[in-house]
């Protein structure tokens, strides 16, 4: 009889483990086209065959595995073993956060489930870089190189006829940005002359680096300029003089006055062609001719 207790009592003080889901690496980097282990593991209560299932987590939830078969994207390129899934020749498209889920019915807690991060790391490609092919002494220049498609991003590395240029130079005419990959001089000189190209390498794969571009720097000629300025500014005082002058005269009136003598019967009359114009117009406005019979030529005149 006391034994019975006693058993019964230890039966009841052992813990009771209900569903647990947990992963060997939450974090995941693989090279891009290589295969991806997403470790889940769990134990269960009483439930010897519980439901798995894994989806991945981004802007919107979808599954991976599901009722016993990958679904979308990875049908034919997954497989799972007990609840651990292998993805093979992944891309960036695969790179993101995954779950893991178990349910146990049996159990006293029905749903575990656990998180892996898979981030797919991709070499450097070649750069795009912008190099000015030339550029007055003075100016600020700036030089570009940028690989988007990296993973992790890449640092850059400027080379001048094939020397690289140090970052942190005592006394240098220039900066560069290994992060933003800008090299920048704030008054470039004619020593800054010469060919440059940009290097890109993230520790993935090989560093690629793009095509050396020559950069020539002119210096400024004042003389020119000044030349110039002067032969633009003696074009405008004459412009401005032969309008002054074209004004002056009459040039841009609508009419300009012309006036001429006409003889008539009783003497000489001073007609300008202001006033002929007007009367032109008073006599196609309601001016009536005399009739043919009263009209009697006593004089000729002429313009």
């Amino acid at each position: 009889m006391f034994v019975s207790v006693a058993l019964l009592i230890l039966i009841q003080s052992i813990a009771v483990v209900p569903v647990t889901v947990t992963s060997r690496s939450p974090q995941v980097e693989v090279h891009e086209f290589s295969d991806a282990e997403l470790s889940c593991e769990f134990r269960t209560e009483n439930d010897k065959n519980p439901r798995i299932e894994w989806k991945k987590i981004d802007k919107d939830v979808s599954f991976v595995y599901y009722d016993g078969h990958f679904v979308g994207p990875f049908h034919d390129r997954a497989e799972i073993k007990g609840a651990t899934v292998r993805l093979r020749r992944v891309t960036q498209v695969d790179a993101g956060k995954y779950r893991c889920e178990v349910s146990a019915p049996l159990d006293s807690i029905t749903l575990g489930e656990t998180n892996v991060t898979l981030r797919v790391l991709v070499p450097p490609q070649t750069p795009l870089c912008d190099v000015p092919s030339s550029a007055m002494t003075g100016s600020q220049v700036e030089l570009r190189c940028r690989d988007q498609h990296s993973i992790p991003p890449a640092v850059y590395t400027w080379f001048k006829d094939n020397h690289a240029l140090p970052i942190r130079q005592p006394n240098a005419t220039y900066t560069v940005n290994e992060f933003t990959g800008i090299l920048t001089f704030q008054t470039v000189s004619r020593a800054d002359s010469g060919q440059y190209h940009c290097e890109a390498k993230n520790g993935v794969g090989p560093a690629k680096s793009c095509q050396g571009t020559h950069m020539h720097i002119d210096d400024l000629n004042v003389a020119a300029v000044i030349a110039g300025v002067v032969l633009l500014c003696l074009i405008m005082l004459f412009c401005a003089f032969g309008a002054c002058y074209a004004h002056r005269h009459g040039y841009f009136s609508r009419h300009r006055g012309r006036s001429f003598w006409i003889t008539q019967c009783h003497g000489t009359a001073h007609i300008s062609s202001q006033n002929l114009h007007r009367t032109e117009h008073n006599q196609h406005s309601g001016y009536s001719h005399p009739p043919k019979e009263d009209f009697k030529h006593t004089q000729s005149f002429m313009l």
